[in-house]
């Protein structure tokens, strides 16, 4: 299995790749220039760049650039977005 077969053309894509008891794992795709639009997650989360280049920022005015192999801790509460910089393949783990 190749986590981009599991996308469509859309300019945003998730795709939940497992759920267990205790967690879970999606797959996202964001295409260049787009914008996984700004969201809050109740629980705290980890999010890993697989390929691409991508920009998440929150409403602490908190940015990291996210390459291949980066990843950032996502806060609960707190609005946060993630931009494309390059069409990019990420991992969100809950």
């Amino acid at each position: 299995m190749n986590i981009k077969d599991k996308h469509s053309d859309k300019v945003i894509s998730a795709y939940p790749l497992f759920k267990g008891i205790e967690g879970s794992a999606t797959a996202i795709q964001i295409q260049k220039g787009e914008q996984l639009k700004e969201h809050i997650t109740k629980t705290e989360a980890f999010l890993i760049c697989i390929s691409g280049s991508a920009r998440f920022g929150n409403e602490k005015g908190e940015t990291h650039d996210l390459k291949s192999g980066d990843c950032v801790l996502i806060e609960p509460m707190v609005k946060h977005w993630v931009d494309g910089i390059e069409t990019s393949q990420l991992m969100l783990l809950k």
